[in-house]
């Protein structure tokens, strides 16, 4: 009888010794119902560890009367949940992936990349023009969008509306959009408005003809410090692989062409019968000058396969010890050649006028 009761005592020691994994997040409530859907599939993987979820604001959430590229700061969302995760506040920090730069900050590392929802935008429409669409939207009307991207797509698409910034979360920018006369109709990602709930919303969705999508958009990357092997090991098992290659040659297009927020520059990508195919695209701001191609790589995915030890297994920011490795040199060549395609084409005078613009106004 008393073996049972030790038994039981122990158990009761370790459970209040549970091992707490802290989960850093931003505050919105898009932000958190992402981070809980992370932290639910991580406690149904490892039932014997607790997640403590440690919610703050970031630069991007407090500077909310100016345009993001005009902010001047590529880490907008995730600076101060980085200095959480340095200081060893945190363990882990769920993002949305299109929020984190190509280039992270030295020990950090995108330990896994969660299976992406719809990378496209969406139209929510003025409650008076519901069952529109931009093409049909009355001249001069104005559609909100905090994107350079959307805007100089948008327009050259549709020159008979006009595009305004409007900044805020979610429920701030459909408050803005019901409640004020000044937008007939904003533009966001799908896959937000998807997790939220708000799906009815969705007068139109955006194909890649009319608008091609962000870096990353629809996916979750989890950021962590680059030495945790402890933390990496825990969230790797989340990459989906699909997705993470995808993602890398996206990001590496980006990185190659020295894009971020302040220019114009969107992505498709879809993987076909072990093929990876990948369009890019830049535009200046208002749309009138633009250029993509699309490129095609073969993706071998082994069955199995070994790495050996690598002083830094990152690419573009990313750490997935447990996909081939050869797979993702080949997604990230992808997105390399791609960008270098369009940079000998003359992307790069665009993108300087852009930038150029865009610092000036």
């Amino acid at each position: 009888m008393s073996g049972n009761g030790d038994a039981a005592a122990t158990a009761e020691e370790n459970s209040s010794k549970m091992r707490v994994v802290r989960v850093g997040t931003r505050k919105s409530q898009l932000a958190r119902i992402q981070t809980d859907s992370v932290v639910a599939t991580l406690k149904a993987l490892y039932p014997g560890l607790q997640f403590e979820i440690i919610a703050m604001s970031t630069t991007g959430d407090k500077i909310l009367d100016t345009a993001l590229s005009k902010i001047g700061e590529k880490s907008l969302f995730t600076k101060e949940l980085e200095h959480a995760l340095e200081r060893n506040e945190v363990d882990l920090v769920v993002h949305s992936l299109k929020d984190l730069p190509t280039v992270l900050p030295p020990g950090f590392t995108i330990g896994a990349i969660c299976k992406r929802e719809s990378p496209y935008d969406a139209v929510v429409f003025h409650p008076k023009f519901v069952g529109k669409t931009l093409e049909t939207l009355p001249e001069k009307s104005v559609v909100g969008t905090s994107s350079l991207r959307r805007a100089a797509q948008l327009q050259r698409k549709f020159p008979h509306l006009e595009f305004k910034s409007i900044r805020g979360n979610l429920n701030t920018r459909l408050r803005k959009l019901d409640e004020l006369q000044e937008f007939s109709a904003i533009i966001l990602a799908a896959a937000g408005l998807q997790r939220m709930g708000w799906q009815n919303r969705v007068g139109q969705i955006l194909n890649p003809e009319e608008c091609m999508y962000a870096v990353g958009q629809g996916a979750l990357g989890v950021e962590v410090r680059a030495k945790d092997q402890d933390i990496l090991d825990l969230v790797g098992v989340l990459h989906d692989p699909e997705t993470l290659l995808r993602c890398i040659a996206e990001r590496a297009f980006l990185r190659h062409l020295e894009g971020g927020c302040s220019v114009p520059v969107a992505v498709h990508t879809a993987m076909k019968d072990g093929q990876l195919y990948l369009t890019g695209g830049v535009w200046s701001l208002n749309g009138a000058d633009g250029m993509q191609e699309t490129m095609q790589a073969t993706i071998h995915v082994p069955a199995q396969h070994e790495d050996g030890p690598e002083d830094d297994p990152q690419l573009v920011g990313i750490t997935a010890r447990n996909i081939p490795r050869q797979a993702q040199l080949a997604a990230e060549s992808l997105g390399i050649s791609l960008a270098t395609l369009l940079l000998n084409k003359g992307a790069k005078s665009i993108l300087d006028v852009a930038r150029q613009l865009n610092d000036a106004h």
